[in-house]
């Protein structure tokens, strides 16, 4: 599993020209999930998240973590984020998860994520053509994979 975290003043999700989730500070993730994920992947993930010391204190030092300043989520769903690049210029998406497998996955993160934070997660559709608008506070944005957690 893959997630590329961005710390955001604000974010939102369009489809067809409508505005179907939206967050104010806090972090947008996109996630992305392979054939062999499971639920010790979504476990080690959320815990890391949610415990992640990526925004400031008062010093301006990242030193808080989106609990300590109650900050919102918004995960979408993101294939894409398995892409190789080693042949050729067009992407294979082989290491991403089918549907089938992907949507129980994505739906027990989501889940799983607002179990740890106490609060409703805000999503994407997945599988839909999204537009995602988001103002990267910082920027800070942290990319991990589940499978280098050492």
């Amino acid at each position: 599993m893959k997630a590329v975290i961005q710390r955001v003043s604000k974010a939102s999700v369009t489809i067809d020209s409508h505005i179907t989730s939206r967050i104010a500070n806090g972090l947008l993730i996109l996630v992305g999930i392979e054939e062999s994920d499971d639920q010790t992947d979504i476990d080690w993930l959320c815990k890391k998240i949610v415990q992640l010391r990526i925004f400031n204190d008062e010093h301006g030092i990242m030193n808080l973590s989106v609990l300590d300043t109650r900050g919102d989520f918004l995960v979408v769903s993101q294939f894409t984020l398995h892409a190789s690049t080693k042949k050729g210029n067009r992407p294979s998406y082989i290491k991403a998860a089918k549907p089938e497998s992907a949507i129980p996955l994505y739906e027990q993160f989501i889940s799983r994520l607002g179990s740890l934070a106490g609060k409703k997660i805000e999503t994407g559709t997945f599988g839909a053509m999204m537009q995602i608008e988001s103002i990267n506070d910082g920027p800070v944005t942290i990319i991990i994979d589940t499978k280098n957690k050492v």
